[in-house]
C-alpha cells in the first residue's frame, strides 16, 4: 500500500498543479514553489520534484538552471506550431465526421455545451474550459481514435494557449457566436461550411495570440 501511495502523491500533485495553471491562477513564467506543495501536501520535495518531472513531460513547466521551475511560456513559433496541429487534427476530424456512423449524442452534448458557454461569458477562465471541451467533442465525431490519441497529447498545452486568448470580452462573444453556428451547420449537415467556419475560428485564435505576442510588455 505504501508503494500505491508513493506514486499516486506526486500525480496528485501533478493534477493540481495543472489545474492552476489551466485557470490561470499560475501563469506562464511564473516559479513554482516547491515548499508551498510541501508544506500543503505535508510531504518531503522529493514526490514534488516528480510531479514537476510528469508536467515537463506535457510540456506544461520547464526547469531553468539556477532558477528552478516555471510554468512554461510559449515563444511565437511554438504558438503557430501548436494552434497549426491543432486546425490540421480539427480539419481531418471534420473530413471524418460526415461518414461517421452516429452524431446525435455529441450533437446534444455540443449544445449543452453551448448552453453552459453562454452563461459563462463574463468568466473567461470557465468559458476557456468549455471551449476546450466543445473542440473535444467535435474530435470525438470524427470516431478516430488516432486523430483523438493525438489531439488528447496537445490539450492541456491548447487550453493554456486559449485561456490567453480570451483576454478580451469582444473575443468570447465572437467565439460563442461561432460555436452556436458551427452546431447549426452540423445537425444540418452543411460539412463544409461547418469545416469552413471552424478553420476561420482557429486562424482568429492565431491571429489574437500573435498580436499579443508581439504587443510590448505594459
Amino acid at each position: 500500500m505504501t508503494n500505491v501511495f508513493h506514486h499516486s502523491l506526486p500525480q496528485q500533485i501533478a493534477d493540481k498543479i495543472t489545474k492552476q495553471i489551466m485557470t490561470g491562477d499560475l501563469m506562464p513564467g511564473e516559479k513554482i514553489i516547491e515548499s508551498n506543495y510541501a508544506s500543503e501536501y505535508g510531504t518531503s520535495r522529493a514526490p514534488i520534484r516528480e510531479a514537476l518531472y510528469l508536467l515537463a513531460t506535457e510540456g506544461l513547466v520547464e526547469r531553468i538552471p539556477r532558477k528552478g521551475t516555471i510554468v512554461k511560456g510559449f515563444s511565437q513559433s511554438e504558438i503557430n506550431d501548436l494552434l497549426d496541429i491543432r486546425m490540421t487534427l480539427e480539419k481531418m476530424a471534420m473530413k471524418r465526421i460526415q461518414s461517421a456512423s452516429d452524431h446525435q449524442s455529441c450533437l446534444i452534448k455540443m449544445e449543452d455545451l453551448v448552453e453552459q458557454m453562454g452563461a459563462t461569458l463574463h468568466d473567461e477562465k470557465q468559458y476557456a474550459l468549455l471551449n476546450q471541451e466543445f473542440h473535444m467533442t467535435i474530435i470525438r465525431m470524427s470516431q478516430s481514435n488516432v486523430i483523438h490519441e493525438l489531439y488528447q497529447k496537445l490539450s492541456k498545452q491548447l487550453l493554456s494557449l486559449q485561456l490567453l486568448s480570451f483576454l478580451e470580452g469582444e473575443h468570447i462573444q465572437k467565439s460563442y457566436e461561432e460555436h452556436q453556428t458551427i452546431i447549426h451547420l452540423l445537425k444540418n449537415k452543411q460539412f463544409d461550411e461547418a469545416s469552413s467556419l471552424l478553420e476561420d475560428h482557429n486562424q482568429a485564435v492565431i491571429t489574437r495570440l500573435n498580436l499579443q505576442f508581439k504587443s510590448p510588455t505594459k
